[in-house]
């Protein structure tokens, strides 16, 4: 009910600031649960991807840094997100979407490189695909990157995919991951060509990311170095009491 809610509001708030977005290939979405995997280009694309695919319902894989807020955190819990440490993911990153798409009312929402700052794949969601038994929806978002570039009403545009089947006896070794990781790409760069040729992503935050990762990868290595210090002071000191 208030996934519903949200859902509506959400509608109308980005129909007011950016008028009505334009949804191609929404044919290709199966029956059934599946996963929409799609480049991260900008915090609110996932919301997006929901309402395109619509009326079909979601759960959404959340930083769980997200859920410290009381109130942001009542309303993800009632949007069907789910945290995830995107640093150290346990067993309940892949079991908890699996269980998910497993009851057959929810499909979910990945992006396979987990950040909006990196290209770079993982191999979650072809996993979970398979041990849920449901298929990857390929999808690209192409429209403002940031909440004011919205208000410019530069029309969002969203394409999807044919599904990817994955096999149960498929293997999700490197090799295989390479596979599914080489297709999704394609995937990804022929809707993106096909919505517009001269399309090319330019992350806007890419360079404040870098330094935040620098200043993170710094300071871990100043408290490797200060630890390492304060061992060798509180090592105890070895006596060697033999006579000669």
């Amino acid at each position: 009910m208030f996934y519903s809610f949200i859902r509506v509001v959400a509608r109308i708030i980005l129909l007011i600031v950016n008028g009505r977005p334009k949804i191609t290939h929404k044919d290709r979405l199966p029956e059934g649960t599946y996963i929409l995997v799609g480049p991260h280009r900008t915090w609110f694309d996932p919301i997006y991807y929901a309402l395109a695919a619509s009326p079909r319902k979601f759960s959404f894989m959340t930083k769980k840094e997200l859920f410290k807020n009381p109130i942001i955190r009542f309303v993800l819990n009632h949007a069907n997100a789910y945290p995830v440490d995107r640093d150290h993911p346990g067993p309940s990153a892949i079991k908890t979407p699996v269980k998910i798409l497993k009851q057959g009312e929810l499909s979910t929402i990945i992006f396979p490189s987990g950040t909006r700052h990196s290209s770079e794949m993982k191999g979650g969601a072809t996993v979970i695909a398979k041990l849920a038994g449901v298929p990857l929806v390929p999808t690209v978002y192409q429209g403002p990157l940031t909440f004011m570039g919205l208000f410019s009403r530069k029309r969002v545009k969203i394409s999807f995919g044919e599904p990817i089947y994955i096999d149960r006896k498929f293997k999700t070794d490197d090799a295989g991951q390479q596979q599914i990781d080489q297709q999704m790409q394609a995937a990804f760069d022929a809707l993106d060509k096909e919505i517009d040729p001269s399309f090319h992503y330019v992350d806007p935050n890419q360079k404040l990311y870098e330094e935040y990762q620098q200043k993170q990868a710094a300071e871990k290595t100043k408290e490797k170095v200060e630890a390492e210090h304060l061992a060798e002071l509180t090592k105890p000191e070895v006596h060697n009491n033999r006579k000669s």
